[in-house]
């Protein structure tokens, strides 16, 4: 008798099915692989558009030597959002490994030059333990994850581009995941999964009505990562029992150009003039006041605030306000391909004198700061106070509002320019939750039988966040989850 929730034919079977191929879900598909089962991926992204954040991200990956101090820092990042512990534990054993995994399958590791400034919260205890790496020689330009898609490509594992999964194929009785339906071009496809499905296909980045339920306070916020994360196995997870975490913790905010014609965010602030900042330049929120220190380096997003660590204010909508002599220093915009979607994928090409951006309504521009208020939707006489007070701060060279300390440079004569500047981020952490095992739990921490995850669906940082840490923990889960998925015995073969 055909069960009701079978596919009258699977057009797809593999031992283990993949969803997402970015960092997490090719370390699943390289160590399975490797273990003799076979692979099959599913990929949302067109080819060439494929890698998740893993591709666009800065290319660094973290490595530790000491357990116990990763496990105490780890504590220590998570704050009160505490993890358990057995999972602090085989995050740590994992990490560790992340070398060694790396040379075994053909790697080059590298790490990171200026070390240890590269840790983010040095405050912390344990912080000592973190060290970043890369592959190859050079540092950026998705070099990192070349290497890895390469080494996927070199094994026997099928990979089906365009093919978003969309609903996991539960066991009604049973509640095992028997395997997943896709989508290609508006045509369902039914794989089978005989051993465990894995779910690597990142955050919910790029769904606003997710990003207003879950991160606080933001209205909107776009990303500078990969157009493609859209929430869509946190959702698939969800409906078959999956319990959630850390769904208000992501990689932010920061501020950023975003315009209809692209997919992501341009990164206006901070400004790349390095120290010699050549005019004035402030970014004031809808009441034309400042808000915050433009210059700040936030950590991932966050500030410290009366003792705590909270994300940076944005309140929307923000306009960075500055001055002739700045809007002539040169592009607004670094172009170059280290990281970002926009600059590795997209590649616009920004007018050397900012004038095509101009033309194309993208700076607002004013000859005197009454008239850009005014374009700007802002009210003029509060702009011009906040542009006067800015000056006094300039001239006495101390902020006493928010404490900025990097250039102190007044406005000049006019005209004023103006860029709308929204809520930015290159990842969200929350999803499902999982456990040591990298299985998918319940709320009664129950394991869902063959669905396990890996990457930032359902990240471990749940608080503060270290950089390089999300590639990281990527790849060691993506490991934990393919060792445990193949030790799986084939539902059908039962």
């Amino acid at each position: 008798m055909q069960q009701p929730w079978l596919p009258k034919k699977w057009d797809k079977e593999a031992d283990l099915v993949v969803v997402g191929f970015g960092g997490a879900g090719a370390a699943a598909a390289i160590t399975a692989s490797d273990l003799g089962a076979k692979v099959l991926m599913l990929e949302k992204a067109p080819e060439g558009e494929e890698g998740g954040n893993t591709r666009i991200a800065g290319q660094g990956y973290l490595q530790i030597y000491d357990t116990d101090k990763a496990a105490t820092y780890l504590n220590a990042l998570c704050g009160p959002f505490t993890l358990p512990q057995t999972l602090v534990r085989a995050w740590a054993a994992e990490v560790r490994g992340n070398n060694d995994w790396a040379k075994s399958i053909g790697g080059d590791p590298q790490e990171h030059q200026h070390q240890p400034e590269g840790i983010e919260f040095p405050e912390l205890p344990g912080a000592d333990c973190a060290h970043k790496f890369h592959d190859g020689p050079v540092l950026g330009y998705s070099n990192t994850w070349k290497f890895y898609e390469a080494s996927v490509k070199k094994r026997p594992v099928e990979i089906l581009y365009e093919t978003p999964g969309v609903e996991l194929i539960q066991d009604g009785i049973t509640k095992e995941i028997l395997g997943v339906r896709a989508e290609n071009h508006g045509k369902s496809i039914y794989v089978k999964a005989r051993k465990a499905v894995l779910l690597t296909c990142g955050g919910f980045e790029n769904n606003q009505d997710m990003i207003r339920n879950y991160l606080p306070g933001l209205p909107y916020c776009y990303t500078s990562g990969t157009p493609h994360n859209t929430g869509d196995g946190i959702n698939m997870a969800l409906t078959v029992g999956a319990d959630l975490w850390h769904m208000n913790n992501y990689a932010g905010p920061s501020m950023a150009l975003k315009v209809s014609e692209f997919k992501t965010t341009f990164s206006m602030t901070p400004l790349h003039f390095g120290h010699e900042q050549p005019g004035g330049m402030i970014v004031v929120g809808p009441d034309a006041n400042r808000f915050t220190d433009e210059k700040y380096k936030t950590r991932h997003g966050k500030i410290k605030k009366n003792g705590l660590w909270g994300p940076m204010p944005v309140p929307c909508p923000m306009h960075m306000v500055f001055d002739q002599a700045l809007f002539d220093c040169g592009p607004l915009y670094d172009m170059k391909p280290v990281s970002g979607w926009g600059r590795i994928i997209e590649r616009y090409d920004w007018s050397a004198d900012n004038s095509k951006e101009l033309k194309r309504g993208w700076i607002k521009r004013g000859d005197t700061l009454a008239n850009l208020a005014k374009t700007i939707g802002l009210e003029p006489a509060a702009l011009e106070a906040s542009i006067q007070s800015w000056n006094r701060i300039c001239e006495n060279g101390k902020d006493p509002d928010f404490g900025r300390k990097k250039m102190l440079v007044p406005f000049g004569n006019g005209p004023y320019y103006a860029i709308e500047l929204s809520p930015s981020m290159l990842n969200t952490q929350g999803g499902p939750r999982r456990n040591e095992r990298a299985q998918i739990v319940r709320p009664d921490n129950s394991p869902i039988p063959r669905l396990y995850s890996a990457g930032e669906m359902g990240s471990l940082y749940s608080y503060l966040y270290q950089g390089t840490g999300n590639i990281g923990e990527a790849f060691a889960f993506g490991r934990i989850s393919a060792r445990n998925a193949v030790a799986e015995t084939p539902w059908d073969s039962k």
